[in-house]
């Protein structure tokens, strides 16, 4: 699909409830920002309230009353968290058209220092993987409720295959490494979401590459020059989020506006299953 085809898909107005995690900086801000144009009801998350209560302040004012903005606190590293946060979300909203799973741990400014999450898990696995894939399942039956609600899964060009072996990285640890291979267990668990949920069960899961390089804190922080302005990436999610002619697309993953291959894992059936085996364990 070129690029020149899909620029002008996204609708003006989208008056539906989104969820984007990652919410006060980079990406989901300026998704927020976009949205809030839009007239979409908005819920917020960040893990620092401060930094969440500007970040909503500054969408509420660009929307210019347009747009209902809601926030929610929570910290990804912690799955007793991500729980109450999803509780949370479903006792409190009567809707959810959207879940965008954007908040991220990148290659971090200490990349050979190996961190753990709360419950004791490689961190970029934890943050990057293992919290969207609980979120969605925590929140799917609100989405359904929904429907037509669609997952967007924010991903990235960037994929190494997940060693089964060591899953969690304790030998030779390097964050770049360790978020690359995240992103690829996103990417395969939603090739699993989708073919587990049809586009007729009303919620549809897809995963992109936003942009290359967006000059956000994750990239400065690693070491690495940013290429693009986050605008760039704004426009291919937004799409994702709400053209039309993807209300029955599901179980793709997109490199900006195009539909492309994954890493080959992805398609490898047994890794697959394998990743699923292992992501129920670590969760139950």
């Amino acid at each position: 699909m070129d690029t020149q085809d899909v620029h002008s898909h996204a609708p003006t107005h989208f008056d539906r409830t989104v969820l984007i995690t990652g919410a006060t900086q980079g990406l989901g801000l300026h998704l927020a920002r976009d949205l809030a144009g839009r007239g979409a009801t908005l819920l917020l998350h960040g893990r620092n309230r401060e930094r969440l209560d500007r970040a909503a302040a500054e969408v509420r004012a660009i929307s210019a009353g347009r747009a209902e903005v809601r926030t929610y606190l929570a910290d990804l590293s912690d799955l007793d968290q991500v729980r109450s946060l999803a509780a949370a979300v479903r006792a409190a909203e009567p809707r959810l058209e959207v879940l965008v799973n954007n908040a991220v741990a990148g290659g971090g400014a200490e990349p050979l220092r190996r961190e753990l999450s709360a419950q004791g898990h490689e961190l970029r696995f934890a943050v990057n993987y293992l919290t969207p894939y609980l979120l969605i399942g925590e929140l799917l039956p609100l989405l359904t409720a929904s429907a037509p609600a669609r997952v967007v899964q924010v991903a990235s060009v960037g994929q190494s295959p997940v060693d089964f072996d060591d899953v969690m990285m304790e030998r030779g640890y390097e964050g770049l490494e360790a978020y690359c291979r995240s992103k690829l267990a996103v990417i395969m668990s939603t090739f699993d979401l989708a073919a587990s949920h049809t586009p007729d069960s009303g919620v549809t899961f897809n995963a992109l590459h936003p942009a290359h390089l967006m000059d956000t804190e994750g990239v400065r922080a690693y070491g690495l020059t940013p290429a693009v302005p986050v605008a760039e990436g704004v426009r291919p999610t937004v799409r994702l989020i709400t053209d039309p002619a993807l209300a029955k697309v599901s179980g793709r993953y997109f490199d900006r506006f195009t539909e492309t291959a994954a890493h080959e894992q992805a398609y490898d059936p047994r890794a697959r299953e394998r990743l699923a085996a292992l992501t129920r364990t670590l969760l139950a």
